[in-house]
């Protein structure tokens, strides 16, 4: 499989502005022969933009997820568009609350079409107003596809090592992270990603943004480990398409090497 990691400059509020940003790599991505590729968080609106969530939040079916979708179809790839702030009101079906907003992932098929949704279960509070503006999810968001199970979670949540293990006992082999991560926590970046990867013997990429908003800066620094902790492929602090190839069956060669997973005692 081929991965790709759209690192975009994200400017807050302007969402018309970061969705062409969000295009341009999709469309890169398709060019360079990636199978799959992964936005960041909240990559319209831009995560530190708190002021413009109510005002810019959408359905699963607004106009930012529509043009994503037909991206998708359009290039013949499968999207991560993770992720938008959702309007849960506007939505019909799958919402854990009748109303409110959510920090949504939405994962598409090369055909467009909407395989899973994830709504970010941990909500940020340090510093940040994630946690008084939005609703929590409650479901895990598991997609198939071409054959590899993946697992969808968002920035904060790697922090929280049950989360990475309940996708993993769900069969997610490839654990994909949307972030919009600052300065300075770049030691916890590293070390947070790479040990949910080695703990669970998956690959997991890291996708964040590139830019600044007020007082916070993006680190950047997408990321990809193999199941082995690995670095696989990583980028600086400026705007990168990464493209990297990964083996699946990677996964139960290192399971049957180091059998760590195959110990585990509940």
């Amino acid at each position: 499989m081929k991965l790709a990691l759209a690192q975009i400059a994200v400017e807050g509020g302007d969402v018309a502005a970061n969705v062409d940003r969000a295009t341009d790599a999709i469309e890169s991505a398709a060019a360079r022969g990636a199978d799959l590729v992964a936005l960041p968080e909240i990559f319209n609106v831009g995560y530190f933009a708190f002021e413009t969530y109510q005002r810019n939040a959408e359905s699963l079916t607004g106009p930012t997820l529509t043009r994503i979708s037909d991206l998708a179809d359009e290039h013949d790839i499968a999207v991560l568009a993770g992720s938008i702030v959702e309007d849960l009101s506007l939505t019909d079906g799958e919402t854990p609350a009748e109303e409110g907003l959510s920090n949504t992932s939405v994962f598409f098929d090369r055909d467009g079409r909407r395989q899973a949704v994830y709504r970010k279960h941990h909500l940020f509070g340090y510093e940040s107003a994630e946690a008084e503006l939005l609703v929590p999810g409650e479901s895990l968001g598991i997609a198939e596809f071409e054959g590899v199970t993946v697992g969808m979670t968002t920035c904060y949540d790697l922090r929280f090592p049950e989360l990475y293990r309940d996708l993993a006992e769900e069969g997610a082999t490839l654990l994909l992270v949307p972030s919009a991560w600052p300065y300075p926590r770049v030691e916890h970046w590293n070390v947070l990603a790479q040990a949910r990867a080695i703990e669970n013997q998956c690959f997991l990429a890291a996708i964040n943004g590139s830019g600044s908003y007020e007082d916070a800066t993006l680190i950047g620094r997408s990321t990809v480990y193999d199941p082995w902790g690995t670095l696989l492929a990583s980028t600086g602090d400026d705007p990168e398409l990464v493209v990297r190839d990964i083996d699946p069956t990677r996964v139960e060669q290192v399971r049957e090497e180091f059998p760590a997973w195959h110990d585990r005692r509940r």
